[in-house]
């Protein structure tokens, strides 16, 4: 599989750039600073210098791509547009170069469900979208672009990130959020499992320890 990642320098991102090399797809890494890549050398990535937020300056990075990764994500608490800004951008160019198949990083934390225990519904995601009201923002926005869009997309809500190693072994349910943490590592071993399951396109899903 050709797969192109933005965000490829962050947490989930490296992880996602260096698991799928490991496997065997062809990686193409859009970046800010390549600098900031583990191993700009590695065989089957490319690395592509990009502003994710116009669409022109990325779609070289898409043609002939299978998949596209959005690991984007903000950097602290204050106010942000980069996820919502930055998957309109890379959806305007999935559509001009007639990519279809989308995996997008979302947060558990950032959305209430009926399904989440009294305490968690009541107290600790309320406090905690209080807390990141400007991320909280930014993602269901992104999330919303996601939704709207023609594409083949599927939506991964991880809880609590943690860098522990990959386990390969996690939950995860089709419409609802599992569990109260999850590594980086293998928030990225479920992404490459997403994008080669057919079943959940149109779907958001929740994993976690």
């Amino acid at each position: 599989m050709r797969i192109t990642v933005f965000g490829a320098t962050g947490g989930i991102g490296t992880q996602v750039t260096r698991q799928a090399l490991e496997a065997g797809h062809d990686v193409i890494a859009v970046v800010r600073d390549p600098s900031r890549m583990d191993d700009p050398g590695r065989a089957g990535l490319r690395v592509v210098q990009a502003d994710v937020m116009d669409p022109e300056a990325i779609m070289p990075s898409l043609e002939n791509a299978d998949a596209v990764v959005s690991a984007l994500g903000p950097r602290g608490t204050g106010p942000t547009t980069v996820c919502g800004d930055g998957v309109a951008s890379i959806l305007t160019a999935m559509e001009k170069v007639g990519v279809r198949r989308l995996a997008a990083v979302s947060a558990a934390g950032f959305f209430t469900e009926e399904s989440d225990d009294l305490v968690t519904r009541l107290l600790v995601k309320p406090m905690l979208q209080r807390l990141l009201r400007h991320g909280v923002a930014d993602t269901r926005r992104m999330e919303a672009e996601i939704r709207a869009s023609d594409t083949d997309w599927t939506i991964v809500r991880p809880p609590r990130l943690t860098n522990r190693p990959r386990r390969g072994r996690y939950r995860q349910a089709t419409g609802r959020s599992v569990g109260r943490t999850i590594s980086r590592a293998d928030v990225a071993d479920a992404i490459l499992k997403v994008l080669a399951t057919p079943g959940t396109i149109g779907h958001w899903i929740g994993i976690g320890n």
